[in-house]
């Protein structure tokens, strides 16, 4: 009889500390990832009142793994990488998860992604919340959620449907207040629907979700994993744009479009939005080369000129003009030989050199200075003809290499050496010059058109009053 009683006594008291133990751990832990803030016990909102005690007697859901494992590779979203720093901190600002959650368990017992996503399907902005509410809890945990003022919860204090089941550091000094879960609005564009009706599945953008007990935001997409559908280096993959503003929302054009909130949609302007509370929206290492690192003003004339419209996504030209403006701009911008090699990239138009030098006052004055032209056909021959011969550039009937072929094809060429007079000189109508009109044999059909939209071509060799633009007005 003694020998019983001593067992008695050791079992009640291992079974003391243990519950002491299991009501510690979940009064004082948090929800927590590699890059998700830590929740706080505070009560800030009313969503539950009861008589719970200060914890439930259970470790799991906790977080994403049991005892705060790391959660493996295999399990995080696809485009993640080790060692993964999580996805942006700008696109998907830090949460605060004050609820206690166990996918895993729930998908044992045959729940569905969407037995609880209710709206995960059909939601068309990131607007939605798609967090399941209280009232979708109730239907197992026998709670009540309908009132979140006087919600009443069910069984025993330490149950499945008491407060603090559910709800980290609950007390049940706290009456109706629990902590609040915060999880903020992504700052993109996104449409769960559209990737749903492409039976696009929840593993496919969030990871093995089934795997792991709380679902953090280290399950969130990755923008690796996106380009995996929608390829940076193929536009052509059906409805999968890879534009940025396919995702990325857009600066606001007007005053109008800046009242809309920045979540709807991408009705403003053409650039990218990279300023938000969360921080600055920068391109990482692995895209083209292109993280903004502190020696990205060595590598950036690389990356710009690799791909300017890829740097024109974010920024406008007269950023760059900032610098580049031919006074503080860095002397080393082009190669030692620049100036033997430069005609052949300003003929072929690969670089906008318009974005740092002007024509008419740049080139001109540089082109005159060296003797390569004074502007007009007589100077240009005194100093050595510049252009092919005569029979290939000027004379009828129009081949490859014309002049009048290479002017409509890159008519920038053209005016780094002459001016409009030296046009004038031959193309003069009524047969100025050398008498070539620069009119066709059915230009007064359409001249009326052309006059309305842009008349000044016309002042080049008419008087405004000319009788013989009365046709065209």
């Amino acid at each position: 009889m003694k020998r019983l009683s001593f067992w008695l006594l050791i079992v009640a008291m291992l079974t003391a500390i243990s519950i002491a133990f299991a009501q510690t751990a979940v009064s004082t832990s948090t929800s927590t990832s590699t890059s998700t803030s830590t929740s706080t016990s505070t009560p800030t909102s009313t969503a539950g009142s009861g008589s719970g005690s200060t914890g439930a007697a259970a470790s799991h859901g906790l977080s994403a793994m049991p005892n705060d494992d790391r959660v493996p590779l295999k399990y995080l979203p696809p485009g993640a990488f080790d060692p993964d720093k999580g996805p942006s901190d700008v696109v998907f600002p830090p949460q605060k998860l004050t609820i206690r959650f166990n996918h895993k368990l729930h998908v044992a017992l045959g729940q569905k992604c969407v037995s609880c996503h209710l709206g995960a399907t059909s939601s068309e902005s990131v607007q939605d919340t798609l967090t399941p509410k209280g009232t979708k809890c109730d239907q197992c945990h026998q709670s009540d959620h309908s009132d979140l003022l006087n919600v009443k919860p069910s069984g025993a204090p330490t149950g499945t449907g008491s407060c603090a089941f559910c709800h980290n550091g609950y007390k049940e000094s706290d009456g109706n207040l629990v902590a609040r879960n915060v999880i903020p609005r992504p700052n993109m564009v996104f449409s769960h629907k559209k990737h749903a009706v492409r039976n696009i599945n929840c593993q496919q953008c969030h990871g093995e979700v089934q795997e792991l007990e709380l679902a953090t935001r280290d399950q969130l997409p990755r923008m690796r994993g996106c380009f995996g559908c929608h390829q940076m280096d193929d536009a052509s993959r059906g409805l999968a744009k890879s534009d940025c503003t396919t995702c990325h929302v857009k600066e606001m054009a007007s005053a109008t479009t800046q009242a809309l909130p920045e979540h709807i949609g991408n009705s403003g302007g053409g650039k990218i939005k990279m300023m938000f509370a969360s921080g600055t929206l920068k391109p990482p290492r692995w895209m083209h080369n292109a993280a903004h690192s502190p020696d990205f003003m060595e590598r950036h004339k690389m990356v710009a000129a690799n791909d300017s419209e890829f740097c024109a996504n974010c920024h406008k030209e007269d950023f760059c003009v900032g610098c580049h403006d031919g006074r503080v701009r860095p002397r080393n911008i082009h190669p030692n030989d620049y100036i033997s090699m430069h005609p052949i990239e300003a003929r072929q138009a690969t670089l906008k050199c318009t974005s740092c030098h002007r024509e008419q006052s740049f080139c001109i004055g540089c082109h005159q200075r060296v003797g390569v032209t004074m502007t007009g056909p007589s100077e240009a021959r005194d100093s050595g003809r510049f252009h092919p011969p005569k029979n290939i550039w000027s004379d009828a009937p129009r081949k490859p290499g014309h002049h009048a072929q290479e002017a409509m094809r890159n008519i920038n060429a053209c005016v780094s050496c002459h001016v409009e007079r030296d046009c004038v000189v031959c193309h003069g109508g009524q047969g100025v010059g050398g008498g070539f009109n620069p009119h066709n044999a059915g230009f007064k059909g359409g001249c009326a058109t052309q006059f309305r939209r842009n008349p000044r071509p016309c002042f080049v060799c008419h008087e405004p009053g000319a009788t013989v633009l009365a046709q065209c007005r």
